[in-house]
């Protein structure tokens, strides 16, 4: 535990004062849902993609990423470069779609395609994604809070989603999206200034940390090789093009600002803007976990002394000898999350710790933010209305979109207190993303490019890729003697297997059909020529 000067402790409590006066601010032009929701489409393109960008920069990048590279390789950073061929699926296609239909929700053009069964089963899917997102967000806060200041990580949560909470609730759309651009501003700068300390701080500079990184590999993409069991290069770059596209396509959080603009253009530059930004951005993160690999590698007390932090955290209460021996046991992927919070609590001089905790605040809370305002705006519609009541007042609507946007903050904080003692935070967020979204994507596919496809078959694609889904996710835990029977392929391929299943069987269900209409209407011609 390290107390915080005075310092950082004031450039910590003014940017949390900076937040909720935003929040405050923007208070008074919330007068109806639709400003609440979409800030009555008068937010540039410009802000929209900065927006964007911040949400994509969660805490699972800033904290999770270091850690990733630290303990391994840059595999992960496969999943950025994706993103410029989903970006381009999504602006091409989805953009105008969306834009075309006007429904603020991602998902209310499933019912009129498949009946009220498909848009329940996106909104079921589309919220437990968001619960897994912001609980994975406010674990990794949380991380790196309880380094600094030694509280526990349950009431770092409390404490922080309060706050995001308050100004969320407030604000709506227009304050998450000026909180996002002042967010995503400040947390990359904290990036860039971590790791030009770490560079600074190094024996040898930045020769010496290329050198190490050559030296173990730390700056491999992955295997090549054709192999899908692994986490090769192939297996990441499928996943990350099918979550992006998910993303970019469907995700409330993205689509609802689509509708925030002027214009299709506009909502297309906001995208590619926020690639052009993410893709760089994101391989800084990746070498400023190379860079701390070098420098512990360098600095072989400090990574005792991760080991023996993460080793006292395992074994709480246990003897010290039981301590020193799992902590020499424990590799460097084991700790590769601590370290970053341990950098900065050892070696950030005093004033510049307040505004990297702030920017590592920053990362959580614009994505905890969006997720909470899209979460409530697809349960107000998605939900309350269609299977409560149709007809509310601006007064009433809004009631509704407070209380859910704050039960939703309320429910991502307890479910990042469940994560507590995960091994790596980027891990668990992508195995249950891929897990919910799979099928969302798949059916939502199936709806936009096979027009011909009918409720009977996207109900049967569904429940055949679900089943798919849930035993690839737990074919793991079968025992020993129904080995043979577990799922060969790695975890990030359940994202890609599950959208593939459920989209493939809804176009052949719908080719048999057509060939049983053919026969069906052929067969009375040939009888009547005979």
């Amino acid at each position: 535990m390290k107390t915080l000067p005075i310092i950082d402790l004031s450039i910590i409590a003014a940017y949390l004062v900076g937040m909720v006066a935003v929040g405050i601010y923007f208070s008074r032009k919330n007068q109806n849902a639709d400003q609440f929701t979409t800030a009555s489409g008068k937010i540039p393109g410009w802000a929209i993609g900065l927006s964007i960008y911040a949400t994509f920069l969660s805490s699972n990048t800033f904290l999770g990423v270091p850690g990733k590279a630290f303990g391994s390789n840059w595999n992960s950073f496969v999943f950025s470069l994706s993103m410029p061929l989903a970006a381009w699926v999504a602006t091409r296609f989805f953009i105008p779609f969306y834009r075309s239909t006007g429904e603020v929700s991602a998902y209310t053009h499933l019912e009129h395609r498949f009946g009220a069964w498909a848009r329940t089963y996106a909104v079921v899917c589309f919220l437990l994604t968001q619960l897994a997102r912001m609980g994975s967000i406010f674990f990794g806060i949380a991380l790196s809070l309880q380094a600094l200041t030694g509280y526990p990580m349950a009431t770092i949560m409390l404490v922080v989603g309060s706050c995001i909470i308050f100004y969320t609730v407030l604000g709506g759309m227009e304050a998450v999206i000026w909180t996002e651009v002042a967010q995503g501003v400040i947390k990359t700068g904290g990036a860039v200034l971590i790791l030009w300390l770490v560079v600074d701080g190094m024996p040898g500079g930045l020769s010496k940390i290329v050198e190490v990184g050559q030296a173990d590999n730390k700056f491999s993409l992955g295997s090549f090789a054709p192999d899908f069991t692994q986490a090769t290069f192939w297996v990441v770059l499928l996943y990350g093009f099918f979550m992006n596209l998910n993303n970019f396509g469907m995700d409330q959080n993205y689509v609802q600002r689509y509708h925030t603009t002027a214009s299709v253009r506009e909502a297309s530059q906001s995208v590619w803007l926020c690639v052009y930004l993410y893709v760089p951005i994101s391989l800084l993160f990746f070498f400023l976990g190379s860079s701390l690999y070098a420098y512990y590698q360098a600095n072989p007390d400090l990574l005792n002394a991760v080991r023996m932090q993460v080793a006292t955290e395992r074994l709480p209460g246990a003897n010290p000898d039981a301590i020193r021996q799992l902590a020499a046991s424990l590799s460097v992927a084991d700790v590769g999350d601590k370290v970053m919070p341990h950098f900065m609590v050892n070696k950030v001089p005093a004033g510049m710790v307040g505004l990297i905790v702030a920017a590592i605040m920053s990362a959580a809370m614009s994505t905890i933010s969006s997720g909470m305002n899209a979460s409530a705006t697809v349960f107000s519609v998605d939900i309350y209305q269609r299977y409560v009541s149709g007809a509310l007042t601006d007064k009433q609507s809004l009631r509704v979109l407070y209380i859910a946007t704050t039960v939703f903050g309320v429910l991502g904080m307890f479910t990042g207190i469940a994560m507590i003692g995960v091994k790596s935070v980027l891990d668990i967020w992508w195995m249950l993303s891929g897990i919910f979204a799979g099928g969302m994507l798949g059916l939502f596919l199936l709806g936009i490019i096979s027009r011909t496809t009918r409720n009977a078959e996207a109900l049967i694609a569904t429940i055949v890729g679900v089943l798919v889904i849930v035993w690839m996710t737990l074919s793991a835990q079968l025992p020993d003697s129904m080995a043979q029977l577990r799922s060969p392929l790695h975890p990030n391929m359940i994202m890609v297997v599950g959208t593939l299943t459920l989209f493939l069987t809804g176009l052949l269900l719908t080719r048999l059909r057509g060939r049983g209409t053919q026969a069906q209407t052929a067969e009375p011609q040939t009888t009547a020529s005979a």
